[in-house]
């Protein structure tokens, strides 16, 4: 089992950066694909990033492509989110989730475990 914890979130400007960071515990890390997603508002939860196991490949969703990057750290146990050129629209509680099967690494059904959230308030 992985517990997630999501720390980084804050209130930034448009045009502003920040960086999320996500702790997993547990020995196998490593063999966890990591994905963050996002919730605004009355809106469903959308994917943002993932990457796999070996972070070596990494998907983004078109939205934040050539602004957002996702990187890990096996050895810290540690995915991080940098979002650089935020806009008001990346305003959401962001989540990272992780799992060791996935098929459709952009869909939140395919995730088991789930951090608690952080959340990431841009203003115009």
């Amino acid at each position: 089992q992985v517990q997630l914890v999501e720390s980084g979130g804050g209130l930034v400007q448009a045009g502003g950066s920040l960086r999320l960071s996500c702790a997993a515990s547990g020995r196998t890390f490593s063999s966890y694909a990591m994905g963050w997603f996002r919730q605004a508002p009355g809106k469903e939860r959308e994917f943002v990033t993932a990457i796999s196991w070996s972070g070596g490949t990494t998907y983004y969703a078109d939205s934040v492509k050539g602004r957002f990057t996702i990187s890990r750290d096996n050895a810290k146990n540690t995915v991080y989110l940098q979002m650089n050129s935020l806009k008001p629209e990346d305003t959401a509680v962001y989540y990272c989730a992780a799992d060791t099967h996935i098929i459709n690494i952009v869909a939140a059904h395919e995730y088991e475990y789930w951090g608690q959230g952080t959340q990431v308030t841009v203003s115009s």
